[in-house]
């Protein structure tokens, strides 16, 4: 796979910023002139759904994870079942779990009626991502559209490409680098835990069957690990959902990295960034990042633009759905 160095660069052409990416052009200004209303749409309506139900907002961001690390961003994810081919909403990763579809459909719908057939699913998976991270008091950045619609789904791709909850710093990192992205868009990435829940089935391993690392406790842990065995039991309960962040969990902001030098790691795929990393380049991270939230937005914005920029269709590889659930 080439570096990102290699796919991207930066140009400035009739005073919009243009990237190139898997030798397809994106543009922050695509829609200026097809739909020129598209992105103050989907923030309008970003905006609605999150003042109903803040949880969206995770929602989406995740989506848009979880889309760009099968088969790229190319909103495959969105997919439903059809003859012949499974819905990646069915992987073990996603079912019972990802959410944000019908949020999607909805603007999906009203971009319909301003501009039939224009813009990309996958663009509005990806700008959605961006103003649920501003609507939480997350740093924004410029969104690169232009991307297609893919043609079908990888049911197989999804319960292999996406990082378990349970993955050691290792897999995480090879994961990554089978994507494209290096250590600093680990740590900065999986700052999106900041906001969101999990299900107590993503973690109840840790609290009743720790890892050797996690098997002696000190007191301060103690405190956390008790709080979460009164949420998820050993027996049941497996959907209960908690905060990833007990301590700002609709806020944005770098308590992330603070909860994990503290040992309040909800996830093993997280406590692995502290509690594994014997050559300390990953920890590191997260101490500048729990010391300094401004460079936790620099890098993590960086980030999503890069991988948003991962598996990018071309027209003759994609289209543009009229419907994100199905192909046209």
């Amino acid at each position: 796979m080439e570096s990102f160095s290699q796919v991207l660069f930066l140009l400035v052409f009739t005073s919009a910023c243009v990237i190139k990416a898997q030798g397809v052009l994106l543009s922050t200004h695509f829609y200026q002139e097809l739909c020129p209303l598209a992105e103050e749409i989907v923030r309008q309506h970003i905006e609605a759904e999150i003042y109903h139900d803040p949880n969206v907002a995770a929602q989406l961001l995740r989506l848009h994870f979880h889309d760009c690390f099968v088969m790229g961003c190319d909103a495959s994810v969105l997919l439903d079942d059809v003859d012949g081919m499974l819905s990646e909403k069915n992987a073990v990763p996603n079912k019972n779990s990802l959410r944000g579809f019908e949020v999607i459909d909805r603007i999906k719908f009203a971009l319909e009626i301003a501009c039939p057939g224009i813009v990309s699913c996958a663009d509005i998976v990806a700008i959605a991502a961006r103003d649920s991270v501003v609507s939480r008091g997350g740093p924004s950045w410029e969104v690169f559209l232009g991307r297609k619609d893919s043609l079908k789904a990888s049911f197989y791709e999804a319960n292999r490409r996406i990082p378990a909850p349970n993955s050691t710093l290792e897999t995480l990192i090879a994961n990554f680098e089978d994507h494209g992205l290096d250590i600093v868009d680990l740590v900065s990435l999986s700052g999106a835990h900041t906001i969101g829940r999990s299900r107590c089935t993503s973690f109840k391993e840790r609290l009743y069957n720790p890892p050797p690392f996690e098997a002696v406790w000190d007191e301060r842990h103690y405190g956390f690990f008790h709080l979460l065995r009164s949420i998820c039991p050993e027996e049941g309960h497996d959907n209960n959902l908690v905060p990833l962040d007990l301590k700002t969990p609709r806020r944005f902001d770098n308590f992330y990295y603070l909860n994990l030098l503290r040992g309040n790691a909800l996830l093993n795929s997280d406590s692995q960034l502290v509690t594994t990393d014997t050559e300390f380049v990953v920890s590191d991270l997260v101490w500048q990042y729990a010391l300094d939230q401004r460079l936790f937005f620099e890098h993590f914005t960086n980030s999503m633009i890069k991988m948003g920029n991962i598996g990018v269709l071309s027209e003759v590889e994609g289209e543009v759905r009229h419907n994100c659930r199905y192909i046209n």
